[in-house]
């Protein structure tokens, strides 16, 4: 399998442009947003190092394109406030797309604004890959026909990661209609999350230096539902999500060329995408997702090789009748280890 992985700006202990040389044959794309432009994840850093931050991308990320990986530029904020769809936005997008192409030739861009991915497609056509974002919630035949037009591949929404049947069905209908289908296999988010909407859109308008932590339940709104189980319920519902585990991943080859690694936030992304690589992970499956549950669930490890070995079985003819339901406990009670001080 191929990956498509996170840029994070280099730090003393690792670089992006490192772990594309590591794992250079299983790496075929880095995703990165620009500077502090409004994306899917918080800001970059300060306003005031917006300068230093762009000069450290641009570099690095030349350097990544001449390993021969592609380059994706996140244009995936949920909302761009009252300009999202003016002439101010267009101008302003065309404009940051035109430098990044003549300086380090980018080959998509990925985004969750239907009036982006027409702006680009009219002054570029064909000659950028233009990617509807996963937070779309993209899950039917009926959506990517609506965006048909717009978008040349799409993110299945995560909720059907596991729905291998509506996943043939999108497959299907992507190859007969010259598109393709895109994944993203370690997202942290619950299942049918009821707070995303408020969080991307929370997100989108970030400023560095603000304080969102008051009363929402950061680092997302949904760690404060989780606070509020006790701990055997909430790592039920981490089990209830729509991750894939690594040793999983080659299910998925039929399907997907590509896919996606969330690892641009991630606090040990090298861990990451090493376990996808080699197709096997001993560690914490708490740790694998962004975010990460380790810190929620302090004191309870998931032991990944002690998952059931049906568990991909279990988990993609699931019915998600969960009230009915005890995989997801009966996987933990193999496989779930607590600490005690």
């Amino acid at each position: 399998m191929k990956y498509s992985i996170g840029y994070q700006l280099p730090d003393e202990l690792d670089t992006t442009l490192e772990i594309c040389k590591d794992f250079n044959e299983h790496i075929s794309d880095v995703f990165f947003s620009w500077g502090n432009e409004p994306n899917g994840r918080s800001p970059l850093g300060r306003d005031d190092e917006k300068e230093i931050i762009e000069k450290v991308q641009l570099e690095e990320l030349k350097s990544i394109k001449s390993l021969g990986k592609t380059l994706t530029l996140l244009l995936n904020a949920n909302c761009y406030g009252e300009d999202g769809a003016s002439l101010k936005h267009k101008n302003h997008i065309l404009g940051l797309v035109k430098y990044l192409k003549e300086n380090i030739d980018i080959d998509y861009i990925t985004t969750a604004s239907p009036f982006i991915a027409d702006v680009l497609k009219e002054k570029y056509g064909n000659d950028i890959h233009i990617k509807a974002s996963v937070n779309m919630r993209i899950g039917s035949v009926s959506a990517m026909r609506q965006l048909k037009s717009s978008f040349d591949s799409f993110y299945i929404k995560k909720e059907i990661n596991r729905d291998f049947d509506k996943i043939k069905e999108l497959d299907g209908w992507c190859k007969a209609n010259g598109k393709k289908l895109h994944m993203l296999a370690n997202s942290g988010c619950l299942t049918d999350c009821a707070f995303q909407t408020f969080h991307d859109n929370l997100i989108a308008h970030q400023k560095p230096d603000a304080d969102y932590g008051l009363n929402v339940g950061y680092p997302a709104p949904c760690h404060k539902y989780l606070k509020s189980l006790d701990g055997m319920d909430g790592i039920t519902e981490f089990m209830r999500s729509n991750w894939i585990r690594p040793e999983d991943i080659h299910h998925y080859e039929e399907h997907f060329d590509e896919v996606k690694l969330a690892t641009r936030m991630h606090s040990r992304p090298r861990m990451v995408i090493a376990a996808y690589c080699r197709e096997k992970f001993k560690g914490n499956l708490l740790d694998l997702t962004e975010p990460s549950y380790s810190q929620l669930f302090k004191g309870y490890v998931i032991d990944n090789t002690l998952i059931p070995k049906e568990w991909f079985k279990l988990s993609t003819e699931c019915k998600k009748k969960c009230d009915e339901c005890n995989v997801c406990k009966n996987a933990l009670k193999s496989s779930l280890v607590k600490y005690t001080e």
